[in-house]
């Protein structure tokens, strides 16, 4: 059962530790449609599109978290992972204007920012010195950017570090990085990857809905070519995660919509690592702030529960890494996730602007110790994995545990490593429209 408790004004949601072991009688006490979709499920079959709104559209969150466990369990078992990275915003600068994102900057406000080559290389040096695996670089559009500047970047970065894996470039950078090198998208993917491309940000996807796209970013890159983006990065053999961002004017429907493209993609690919649901945060994004456009009621708890048990029921059969972003839930609420189909806990960031822009208020770094916790409250294994989900290390005695580099940072140290409103207000990296020869 799920209990919904009220605690000095605030609705808190209790979960049973074990909602695997009264499946079959939480199914029996659902009402039949949903039920039977949920069967579906649980005996692998697909679910259709009209399906899947149907289980958005339920109440019965019982039933939708068991199933989801029982599904977790078979096809992750009971590790939860989670990867040692660092992220590299090396830029808010945009030429886009997105009504959600309160992360760019146009040239020519004085919060916008570019971080140049051999500085992005100095920060992958500090992560991997910190026990980082992984650099995640994702970036504003800078106008008049250099269309080799990305694989400028990843040169520097392998030549420098050859055991890094450069987990880079949404399908939007992606997209603009080839209109500014005059290649098609397959060229500049092939090139990017010859460069030191690991894999790919399944980022800028949103709702994979055009007409929610039209009204909330215009402009920004469509469904089609978002796909061709993806879809030849598979192709040229380069990973890719996956994403949704729920919670702001989409439907049932477009949720539903979304989900069905990403399996379908998948089934003839087999290129995504993971899937991420992206809970939309308003409170500094300007289309709420400006009342640009009416929204849905703000994504609680129930709503986020429903959308990552809901992931996993539809894509776990094809992607089985479903991952919670601790940025946007925190860290209590994304342990109640790891029992609502959720076995990953993504990474410890070390650096985080985006979602810290919108108004996350989360913080900017994870450490192992931190997330191995999670984990372990949730009656869970906790194990460092690389960026593809090959595991580096499994945790499973925390008798034995040591302290990881990232354990050992005190809150000065953590403080050199800089952050994003220190960076929006600094002189050192300002942005030069003019004088910054790597976008010129």
């Amino acid at each position: 059962m799920v209990f919904q408790k009220l605690t000095k004004g605030i609705m808190k949601i209790i979960i049973p530790e074990k909602p695997r072991e009264n499946l079959d009688q939480t199914l029996r006490n659902t009402e039949p449609k949903i039920a039977s979709i949920l069967d579906k499920s649980l005996n692998n079959y697909d679910l259709n599109i009209n399906e899947i709104k149907k289980l958005f559209e339920t109440k019965n969150l019982n039933a939708l978290i068991a199933t989801a466990d029982e599904l977790r369990f078979r096809q992750t078992g009971n590790i939860v992972t989670y990867v040692v990275t660092r992220n590299i915003n090396f830029t808010n600068v945009c030429i886009k204007r997105c009504g959600f994102c309160a992360f760019s900057r146009e040239y020519k406000e004085s919060e916008g920012y570019f971080i140049p080559i051999s500085e992005i290389v100095t920060r992958a040096k500090e992560a991997q010195k910190l026990g980082a695996t992984e650099i995640c670089i994702q970036a504003g559009l800078a106008p008049k950017m250099k269309g080799n500047l990305y694989n400028e970047i990843c040169l520097a970065v392998k030549k420098a570090l050859p055991k890094l894996h450069i987990h880079a470039f949404s399908p939007e950078e992606v997209l603009y990085g080839s209109l500014r090198s005059k290649q098609n998208i397959y060229d500049y993917l092939s090139n990017l990857k010859d460069s030191g491309v690991d894999s790919l940000p399944g980022t800028s996807a949103e709702i994979l809905v055009q007409k929610i796209r039209d009204k909330i970013s215009p402009g920004r890159i469509s469904v089609e070519k978002w796909k061709e983006v993806i879809t030849t990065a598979h192709k040229l053999k380069i990973p890719t995660t996956s994403t949704i961002m729920f919670g702001h004017i989409e439907s049932s429907l477009d949720r539903a919509i979304h989900l069905n493209l990403i399996k379908n993609i998948q089934i003839k690919t087999n290129g995504f690592t993971e899937f991420v649901p992206l809970n939309f945060i308003r409170s500094e994004a300007p289309m709420f702030t400006k009342k640009i456009i009416k929204m849905i009621p703000r994504s609680n708890k129930t709503d986020s529960i429903k959308m990552h048990s809901i992931s996993r029921i539809v894509l776990g059969n094809h992607i089985p890494n479903l991952q919670v972003s601790w940025v946007k839930e925190g860290f209590e609420f994304a342990q109640t996730l790891l029992k609502c189909g959720v076995n990953d806990l993504g990474g410890t960031l070390i650096n985080e602007s985006i979602s810290t822009s919108a108004g996350s208020k989360y913080g900017q770094l994870a450490s192992p110790k931190i997330l191995k916790k999670l984990a372990r409250n949730s009656g869970k294994i906790p194990a460092e994995r690389y960026t593809t989900y090959k595991l580096k290390k499994i945790f499973k005695d925390p008798e034995k545990d040591t302290l990881h580099p990232l354990d050992n940072l005190t809150s000065s140290t953590q403080k050199q490593l800089g952050s994003y409103f220190e960076m929006i207000k600094s002189s050192k990296f300002k942005y030069e429209f003019n004088a910054n020869k790597n976008v010129s």
